[in-house]
């Protein structure tokens, strides 16, 4: 079965963004590659401003999901970089205080929709959006 691995996009800021997830999901990132690591090409030099700003980057969260990311490439700078509008990463906790520690940790700065809390259709569910405008859905249902 194909793995679903989201990757988000940030202008700029993916580095911080990445620490942060890292600080709420632990482990280690298994890939981090620069703009400035790739290979040169002197017809379109890599300006020094943007050599660190991150190509790929990746935290394995859980047994089999990844959490991938990358800056934009320099002239898309200027451009509007809508996030949040399109997608939502839905997380499935296997508890209710593992569910707890993601919404808090991920919302922390962020602007919460719905806050976590026992749902009508059985689950303990919460919505919000963190401090990088990334949507986040947070979700423990009980074995029945």
């Amino acid at each position: 079965m194909a793995k679903i691995n989201p990757h988000i996009l940030f202008k700029g800021n993916t580095e911080e963004a990445f620490n942060f997830y890292k600080s709420v999901f632990g482990g280690e990132f298994s890939m981090l590659m620069r703009m400035k690591d790739l290979p040169k090409d002197p017809e379109n030099p890599i300006s020094e401003a943007v050599g660190n700003k991150i190509i790929n980057i990746s935290l394995p969260i859980g047994k089999d999901n990844l959490l991938m990311g990358s800056d934009v490439a320099e002239h898309f700078m200027d451009q509007e970089l809508v996030t949040g509008n399109r997608y939502t990463i839905s997380l499935s906790a296997e508890s209710k205080d593992e569910a707890d520690k993601l919404f808090n940790g991920l919302s922390e700065g962020g602007e919460i929709e719905f806050p976590i809390s026992d749902s009508h259709w059985g689950s303990y569910f919460g919505m919000f959006a963190d401090k990088y405008g990334i949507q986040w859905m947070v979700d423990y249902t009980p074995n029945k």
